[in-house]
């Protein structure tokens, strides 16, 4: 679910790099929240979110600092679609996870698989080409 494809490529190389990376915490949430064991996991799923919630953190923050350097007239919007993202895994980290382990990994994996197809490929690349334009690689 969480593995690089293609399509996912900007050939912008610090954006595929952190974009990876953010894959790569998605499929460590993944692989926890399907694990078919009778151990609590919640202290992993916690700390996974803490690590996308800064990670994301500082990829959007250098996100939108590009776009803002090269005048991109989609940022405002674009920036509210990230605040978003954070104020969601936010709420997940306020939520009782312990209580409810089953329920909460299965709203996480659809947000985080939604994210990737709505906002990966389709938001981030609106900006692709623009950036490409003005000669980012």
């Amino acid at each position: 679910m969480f593995e690089w494809k293609e399509e996912y490529c900007f050939n912008i190389a610090e954006i595929d790099k952190q974009h990876k990376h953010l894959l790569e915490i998605g499929k460590k949430l993944y692989d926890i929240l399907t694990l078919k064991d009778e151990i609590d996991h919640y202290d992993e799923i916690v700390e996974i979110l803490v690590e996308l919630r800064e990670y994301t953190i500082y990829h959007f923050t250098y996100e939108e600092k590009l776009l803002k350097q090269h005048g991109y007239e989609g940022l405002q919007l674009h920036k509210r679609q990230h605040k978003s993202f954070i104020n969601k895994i936010i709420q997940f980290e306020n939520q009782d996870i312990d209580e409810k382990q089953m329920e909460m990994k299965l709203k996480m994996m659809e947000f985080l698989a939604d994210w990737i197809e709505q906002h990966i490929l389709k938001s981030d690349h609106q900006y692709k080409d623009f950036l490409q334009e003005k000669g980012v690689y």
